[in-house]
């Protein structure tokens, strides 16, 4: 019988029935076609197939030099629809000094950049892309996607100087040229899950889509005191003393298509042909899953990942990296038929939350992260799980059935009987007892005996009403009124890079009210996270409380005073009565400059739903200060 008629078969089958049995093909075609097929790790200070950038180049104590190439990778991509490697050519990241590693079985996505608080870290990015024509036209519109190799860099999530050399997104680098970015990271950054990619207006969904993301984590070890908060780093530690074990999965939709005899787009991708991402006619409505692409780990597609140890606790960092999917993450037992509470979030977007949540599902939009203590209750095969949900949580508006995304092994170790939330619970503030000094232990503990709470750990605290200087209104909408156009909006205009379409005062604290007419985006703003104060549904319901139920949605119920830099905006529809209406507030801290806020379906912020900010001095007066006057 066929990989195909397998497949075929497939589809009649229960869909965990399916999940098992396509992994059992892709390991069949695995074992036939490429035997040296990559396994991915999870990611220890000491080691880990996840490439990490090499951290000797240390000029001075704190300060930490790194190279990157931009450039086109010659690589192969498992293909579950046909059984078989495609060979594809798709720009991509690479460590500039380690090129001679790579190969056609290295995984497409870029090396992991290890950091700390305190740290000045350089970049330097070399554009080798060939010459593009397009870069720099003048007339036409800003938002027709254009200079696909022109690139620049943005840190996602990190708290850094916007402007010069910093996290600027605002500049190009051409094919050809080199630029040093530069971040100096705080010492009171927050320690945790963050990401890379480029972010050039016109060209940022081809590229991220091509898989140019990468892991970027901030690692922490300060002790709370009954004062100041703490890194949860230093509560996640073994008997020993040493980290926990860790995973960086970056999951990416690498949408590569090749063309057929008429020189259209196809994804069927031929033996011979060479996939690649070269045309804004691979995104859209419905695109990614009529690709019939999966989902990647680490650049990998239906990956076995390393040996996990049943009953050990593991630290998950999990990184939404790609443009036009959503992930509802489940991890499931290969022999069982219903997810489980196998793991506790503890943070979203890189920040540590109030207090651990048990959950079932984690919902990642593009951008998001979500850490997770993943606890796996016994030896054996757990399948993790991309799964169902309404059609209202998801990008494409449509209900997505479960796919599998890859397999963990658990062996050794020991079992675990009961709630894992009550092992997981234990757990901690056994880890408390070790590792937290006498002047604080007694209060992490009894927090975490009190519904796992960890107020010692958050890096901000609430924003009160009281403490709001400004409000701001944002709303979202695609307008398709004039036949043959469209039109990405925010606030009822596309994008202008010569505009400045908010100018906010350094220290200001805004309330935000974020709403969306035409169906649902996910909001990003640069440098300064936001807290979520509510989540009103159409029917004026407040959704976002631990436990609140949004017509069988997960992803809001407990987002209630999290911390977070993209969120979900959502209209279940195309029409503005059925809207949700979402407060946040932030605060505009330390750095002043331009920045942008945008929705994170990439190929919507390429065509205009973007906006510049600009953070400046206070006059003195109510007003802001306009240039040097």
């Amino acid at each position: 019988m066929s990989v195909s008629d397998k497949i075929a078969i497939f589809g009649m089958a229960s869909v965990f029935s399916v999940t098992h049995a396509l992994f059992a093909v892709a390991q069949e075609a695995r074992a036939v076609t490429n035997p040296l097929a990559y396994m991915l790790q999870p990611i220890t200070k000491s080691q880990g197939m996840l490439k990490t950038f090499e951290q000797s180049r240390e000029t001075f104590p704190g300060e930490v030099l790194l190279d990157m190439n931009a450039t086109y990778l010659d690589r192969q991509i498992y293909n579950p629809a046909t059984a078989r490697y495609d060979h594809v050519k798709l720009r991509g990241y690479q460590d500039a000094r380690q090129t001679g590693l790579s190969g056609a079985d290295t995984p497409l996505v870029g090396p992991t950049i290890d950091l700390r608080p305190g740290q000045t870290v350089r970049v330097t990015l070399h554009n080798l892309f060939p010459q593009d024509s397009t870069c720099g036209i003048g007339g036409g519109s800003a938002n027709t996607p254009h200079c696909f190799n022109g690139t620049n860099l943005h840190s996602h999530g990190l708290w850094v100087n916007p402007s010069g050399n910093g996290d600027n997104v605002l500049i190009s680098i051409r094919p050809g040229v080199s630029f040093q970015y530069e971040y100096n990271i705080a010492v009171e950054h927050p320690a945790g899950t963050f990401w890379y990619h480029p972010h050039l207006h016109g060209s940022t969904a081809l590229q991220v889509s091509s898989g140019m993301s990468g892991a970027l984590i901030i690692r922490g070890d300060r002790m709370p005191t009954p004062t100041e908060t703490g890194d949860i780093d230093r509560l996640l530690k073994q008997p020993g003393g040493s980290d926990i074990a860790e995973r960086v999965l970056v999951l990416q939709q690498i949408q590569y298509a090749c063309t057929d005899n008429n020189g259209d787009i196809t994804y069927d991708c031929q033996p011979g042909q060479v996939g690649g991402i070269e045309s804004y006619d691979q995104f859209g409505p419905g695109s990614w899953p009529a690709s019939g692409r999966f989902t990647s780990v680490n650049g990998q597609v239906l990956g076995q990942l390393a040996l996990a140890e049943a009953g050990s606790v593991e630290r998950w960092r999990m990184i939404h990296a790609g443009v036009r999917d959503t992930i509802n993450f489940e991890i499931r037992r290969k022999t069982g038929t219903t997810a489980f509470r196998t793991y506790g979030v503890v943070a979203q977007d890189g920040l540590t939350m109030a207090q651990v949540q048990m959950r079932q599902q984690a919902i990642l939009q593009p951008g998001y992260r979500v850490d997770a203590l993943v606890v796996l209750p016994g030896a054996g095969d757990y399948c993790i799980i991309d799964g169902a949900a309404p059609a209202a949580a998801s990008v494409n508006q449509e209900a997505p059935s479960r796919r599998l995304l890859g397999i963990v092994t658990a062996v050794g170790g020991h079992a675990v009987n009961g709630e894992i939330g009550t092992y997981l619970q234990d757990w901690l503030i056994s880890a408390a007892e070790r590792t937290m000094s006498q002047n604080v232990a007694g209060k992490v503990i009894d927090d975490l005996k009190n519904e796992m709470s960890l107020s010692s750990f958050i890096p901000h605290p609430d924003i009160d009403a009281g403490e709001v200087t400004g409000e701001q209104q944002l709303v979202f909408n695609i307008d398709v009124k004039q036949p043959g156009a469209t039109f990405f909006e925010v606030d009822g205009k596309p994008y202008d890079p010569n505009r400045i379409d908010r100018t906010l005062p350094l220290s200001g604290v805004d309330e935000w009210t974020l709403r969306s007419d035409f169906v649902s985006h996910p909001f990003h703003i640069h440098v300064n996270p936001f807290q979520i104060i509510k989540i009103v549904d159409a029917a004026g319901n407040d959704v976002s409380a631990l436990g609140a139920d949004d017509d069988g949605d997960p992803q809001y119920p407990g987002l209630k005073n999290v911390w977070k830099d993209t969120l979900w905006i959502k209209n279940p529809g195309t029409d503005p009565s059925a809207r949700y209406t979402i407060t946040v507030r932030t605060h505009y801290q330390r750095y002043i400059g331009e920045f942008v806020l945008h929705c994170h379906i990439l190929d919507h912020e390429d065509q205009g739903m973007m906006q510049n900010i600009r953070i400046t001095l206070p006059d003195g007066q109510g007003g802001t200060v306009s240039g040097h006057h």
